[in-house]
């Protein structure tokens, strides 16, 4: 299974996307003006992979003046829905649809290891007003919660892929893994959490694309032993979802 394909797979469950993703703490867009010293209020921002608008939405609140570049159909579908008023584009990163120097900030979240950073980092560089800044982010992991640590194993084994290290990379393998060897580049990791149904934690984590990617039947057997076995950890059917989400700005030269 391709990179591509995966990263497409998120249109067949759009709406789950929607309901079921964490968003991202205050802290986060504080972090995001600190490091690139660009103010939110009153910056062209184009949020690049916008999936169904979570970013787009906190970004606008912040008074920034949003783009989205969004791929998928039925994932702009859900955009257009929550936020009628953004404006939102067909594309992706390795290709931007904005005019050169249009805008002071670029943002990925959830979404720059969808591309090719070879192709894309020119792109954003290009897109970029002189004194500009690219900021990636994900919610990652938060390996050092026992039970987290354990369902993170227990999906990479049913769904085939490699369970990811416990231990972080640097902050220079952070940049060297995501191609930005060579930029001025500051990097943040926060931890944050949500509280939430056990209902809503399995349909998160069903929105992902490994999970996507399988066979109907492969899906429900994991769920099926998933919520009995959350259900006994967690009898009162809620629980706490922790993240460290993991932040790199770059600043343009």
């Amino acid at each position: 299974m391709t990179a591509s394909s995966r990263a497409q797979s998120f249109d067949v469950a759009a709406a789950q996307y929607a309901a079921s993703r964490p968003a991202y703490p205050a802290v986060l867009f504080d972090s995001v003006e600190e490091l690139s010293g660009c103010r939110l209020a009153g910056a062209r921002v184009a949020d690049v992979g916008a999936g169904t608008g979570i970013a787009s939405a906190l970004l606008r609140e912040r008074g920034a003046e949003v783009i989205a570049v969004e791929p998928g159909e039925a994932m702009a579908g859900e955009f257009h829905q929550a936020l009628s008023g953004v404006p939102i584009v067909r594309g992706d990163g390795n290709a931007l649809p904005l005019a050169e120097a249009s805008c002071d900030l670029i943002t990925y979240a959830q979404s720059w290891q969808w591309t090719d950073p070879g192709r894309s980092l020119p792109e954003a560089l290009r897109v970029l007003r002189a004194g500009g800044a690219l900021a990636i982010w994900w919610n990652t992991t938060a390996f050092d919660v026992p039970w987290i640590r354990e369902q993170h194993e227990r999906i990479a084994l049913h769904c085939g892929v490699k369970p990811r290290a416990a231990v972080r990379p640097s902050d220079s393998e952070a940049i060297r893994l995501a191609g930005l060897t060579g930029l001025r580049v500051a990097r943040r990791q926060v931890r944050w959490s949500r509280t939430v149904s056990l209902d809503m934690h399995l349909a998160n984590i069903g929105s992902r694309s490994a999970f996507l990617v399988l066979e109907e039947d492969a899906r429900h057997a994991f769920f099926l032993d998933e919520r009995e076995r959350l259900g006994r950890a967690f009898p009162g059917e809620e629980l706490e979802e922790t993240y460290i989400l993991d932040l790199l700005v770059a600043l343009r030269p």
